[in-house]
């Protein structure tokens, strides 16, 4: 069965996580069709992996099996866990790593319990399924308790591409952890205030502004002690320093020919402010 199972993690390239993940799973199900998502994320940046797993779970086909791997706590006492949705589902440690993919989900006022390490427990009554993952039946043993990702995580999305129900693999919940996603505010003159939320390869600065929240073109961005009129719809479009609405579906800062990140020595969680024109 020829189905697609997606790859979020923070393993990088130099050694040989990723390569066994996929032996993991191909050794289930040779027919199976991995993607990378993601293998770059900042070591143990769990909002970094979850923002990327975000900007790209959309664009695959239904059914596609999502598995995301940024775990810090891999070996304690964290909860591993499987999401089904209507259209994907997601298998992860319950650590706040499906952040923004339950931001998506679920609607403004789900009721929330505070939890511990930052967290926010996300309780959900219809539209979601999930369950946590124990039975060890499916599992790749001997289980490497630094290795959850090749042992138990790659096993479990094996199975889902084999069609194997959720529920066998451990009892329902109907809750799951989330951490806090930086959004905008407003100042006291209504001006959008934002913040850097990912810097990409090429040094754009990709802010916690959507899209869809920015009042118009004729807007002023200051950032970095800088000050862009208007906005740009493509990377060579104007010379400089120019705000772009990206393709992540966020406001970006991006310097033509060069880097945004370096030219402003901007980090993330800097701030960045959107003001209507006058």
């Amino acid at each position: 069965m020829g189905s697609v199972i997606t790859l979020t993690t923070d393993f990088g390239y130099d050694d040989a996580y990723v390569g066994a993940v996929k032996g993991a799973i191909l050794s289930i199900n040779p027919e199976a069709t991995i993607v990378d998502i993601a293998h770059s994320v900042e070591p143990q940046n769990i909002l970094e992996g979850a923002f990327l797993l975000g900007t790209a779970y959309r664009y695959f086909p239904r059914h596609t099996i999502h598995m995301a791997i940024v775990d810090p706590g891999v070996g304690s006492e964290r909860p591993a866990i499987v999401l089904k949705t209507h259209s994907a589902t997601f298998v992860a440690p319950d650590n706040g790593i499906l952040s923004y993919v339950v931001d998506d989900l679920l609607p403004a006022g789900t009721p929330t319990a505070r939890s511990a390490r930052g967290l926010t427990e996300i309780v959900f009554k219809t539209g979601l399924e999930a369950v946590a993952i124990t039975d060890p039946r499916y599992w790749r043993q001997p289980v490497s308790p630094t290795f959850h990702g090749r042992d138990v995580f790659a096993p479990v999305a094996a199975g889902l591409s084999l069609d194997i129900a959720i529920y066998e693999f451990g009892a329902r919940i109907n809750s799951l952890h989330v951490l806090p996603i930086p959004k905008p505010d407003l100042d006291p003159e209504g001006n959008l205030v934002g913040r850097v939320q990912h810097i990409d390869r090429f040094g754009n600065l990709i802010t916690n502004v959507r899209n869809n929240d920015i009042p118009g073109k004729d807007v002023i961005i200051e950032v970095g002690g800088h000050c862009i009129e208007g906005l740009s719809s493509y990377y060579a479009q104007d010379r400089g320093v120019m705000a772009i609405p990206g393709s992540t579906g966020y406001l970006e800062i991006a310097l033509r020919d060069g880097s945004a990140r370096d030219f402003l020595g901007m980090v993330i969680g800097d701030e960045i402010r959107v003001i209507p024109a006058p």
